[in-house]
């Protein structure tokens, strides 16, 4: 019989902390935080889970050889449960998004999902390998915006998906290693996000007067997501840079994590950009507990 713990290491179930910022930057950044928001969170965490159980089972040959400790070659789960686990997963996914949002989160969910297949059954091993993967984090994060302004949330989404592509780019050399012009290219592009973040603050709504004494309290404000960039880009950029120095396969793993699970500090500085800052510091705060939990199961 599955034991729970499989399945949790085979659905990489602490690197769904880093999901739910995609759907609460996007929210923030479209005028859509509601009492829908934490529905679409979790719908995006299930659709996560189910991409991670559907590229445990599209890989499990080529598991066998290179990563033999994982739950489906090591036998602890079969291959027809990993399946039938992704497309649960995906079904459920799918079916809260929609009772939650409605047409227009459905119309976000469903090419979510099918992307998200895409790129395990398809084009995961191809050039357009991260592209796709940054294409699903995009898409999750206008799964967020589908409630209000969509085109406010761009922005965010192209951002989250710029490191997406990132990670997506390192870890396809984490058995390999990898040659000195990836991290350097990758580390570069995460010295960009980190720029450009806190640099494009959300206007405020038309119409909306300043309140007396308001300038230096949003002046302080407009400091949180540049704090929070200026982090998340320390600690993975630190890790990049150690690829630089010695590009083996355990620092490319250990930069594709670093990359995991520092993202919500990217998103909490995306959520605050728009105005929502203790939302963002909020969503900045799962970073170091995702951390921790990363050390029990892997999140690559």
């Amino acid at each position: 019989m599955t034991r729970l713990a499989d399945l949790a290491e085979l659905v990489r179930a602490p690197a769904a902390l880093s999901v739910p910022g995609d759907v609460l930057s996007g929210a923030a950044a479209a005028g859509a935080l509601g009492r829908r928001t934490p529905a679409l969170a979790g719908a995006s965490v299930l659709l996560y889970w189910a991409g991670m159980a559907a590229n445990d089972w599209a890989d499990r040959r080529l598991d066998a050889v290179e990563r033999p400790e994982r739950p489906i070659p090591s036998g602890r789960v079969r291959p027809s449960v990993a399946l039938g686990v992704a497309s649960g997963l995906t079904a459920a996914g799918l079916a809260v998004a929609t009772a939650a949002g409605g047409r227009r989160a459905a119309a976000v969910a469903l090419p979510l999902a099918a992307t998200i297949w895409g790129y395990d059954l398809r084009a995961k091993n191809t050039a357009a390998g991260p592209a796709v993967m940054a294409a699903c984090r995009g898409l999750d994060v206008l799964l967020g915006a589908s409630g209000g302004r969509v085109v406010r949330a761009l922005p965010a989404a192209l951002t989250v998906a710029a490191h997406t592509w990132t990670v997506t780019a390192l870890s396809r050399r984490e058995v390999t290693g990898a040659d000195r012009r990836l991290p350097g290219l990758t580390l570069t592009g995460t010295a960009l996000i980190a720029l450009t973040t806190p640099a494009r603050p959300t206007p405020p709504a038309p119409g909306r007067a300043a309140r007396p004494g308001s300038g230096r309290a949003a002046r302080l404000g407009d400091l949180v997501p540049a704090v929070l960039a200026a982090g998340y880009a320390a600690r993975y950029g630190r890790a990049q840079a150690r690829v630089l120095a010695d590009p083996s396969p355990a620092r490319v793993r250990a930069a594709v994590g670093a990359g995991i699970t520092g993202l919500p500090a990217l998103q909490g500085a995306l959520t605050a950009r728009a105005g929502a800052r203790l939302l963002g510091l909020a969503v900045a705060g799962a970073a170091p507990l995702g951390r921790r939990l990363a050390r029990l199961i892997s999140p690559t």
